[in-house]
């Protein structure tokens, strides 16, 4: 494996030009080692044992969305506390070459992103339901990959900070699938989901892709046309498909909490609920 590892290692340095990957790689493997082995084992035997009856006599492909929400949670649980850690001792270097600056700290945040990034676009090939969720998988594994250039770690860093809603999210989907649609305990998870999601991504986010975008024009000279188009156009796309899962996510939580008329009335209106989120 050792070998093995060094070869890609070389190759993504000299060919690639991911000069700062290689020392990152085994970080990079035991992640997507680890995320794999979450969905294939440890998600279906902890769903089968304490959610009997929610879990067990699913479909497949209902035990599979089941398992990647639980990957999805324990990605967050992990990756959340690892990127503020490494946002609150960065150093002023880093902070001050926005575009190029780089920690080793960096590396093992971004590793670990790129191995759940590379285990959700496989997912998404394996178990197609929708394109959408491959291009979604692929294109966070490229941006997150591309950062070993090094390119706008500094950015990188600071988006995984979004996955503050996606813990609140997650949680509002199993109580979903648990029977507890409507319940006390998913009121008080839909109004943190709502205020995460909009301190978050909406607020928050919005300061950070403003800068970044303002980064990528001071470095334009610096950079591929192809950098500047796919950073640029994707960054104006992610945050506004952040205010359309926000009205969506609205909608949703409102809906569990009418009466069974007003519910039936308001899902014939509007079709299916947000149930996969951002």
């Amino acid at each position: 494996m050792t070998m093995g590892l060094q070869f890609i290692g070389t190759f993504a340095s000299e060919k690639l030009g991911l000069t700062k990957l290689p020392p990152y790689l085994l970080t990079f493997y035991w992640s997507l080692v680890g995320f794999l082995f979450v969905h294939q084992v440890l998600a279906p035997w902890a769903s089968n044992r304490w959610f009997v009856r929610a879990y067990g006599g699913k479909g497949k492909m209902a035990k599979n969305n089941w398992s990647i929400h639980v990957v999805s949670q324990v990605h967050t649980v992990i990756i959340l506390p690892l990127s503020l850690w490494c946002i609150l001792i960065e150093s002023p270097e880093r902070t001050s070459d926005r575009a190029f600056g780089w920690e080793k700290n960096i590396g093992y945040v971004h590793a670990i992103a790129c191995g759940y990034f590379l285990w959700d676009t496989l997912d998404a090939i394996i178990n197609f339901t929708d394109l959408g969720f491959v291009i979604h998988g692929l294109v966070c594994f490229l941006i997150y990959i591309t950062s070993f250039k090094p390119f706008v770690a500094y950015y990188g860093t600071r988006f995984l900070v979004w996955e503050a809603s996606t813990f609140f999210l997650n949680i509002h989907w199993f109580l979903d699938k648990t029977g507890q649609t409507g319940s006390r305990a998913q009121l008080v998870n839909g109004l943190f989901l709502l205020s995460t999601f909009f301190c978050v991504r909406l607020i928050y986010g919005g300061a950070v892709s403003y800068q970044f975008f303002y980064t990528l024009l001071d470095v334009g000279d610096n950079i591929p046309l192809a950098y500047r188009l796919v950073y640029g156009v994707g960054n104006f796309v992610l945050q506004g498909l952040n205010w359309f899962w926000f009205t969506k996510m609205i909608f949703a939580i409102r809906k569990r909490f009418t009466s069974t008329d007003e519910r039936t009335k308001l899902i014939g209106q509007n079709g299916n609920d947000v149930e996969n989120g951002a």
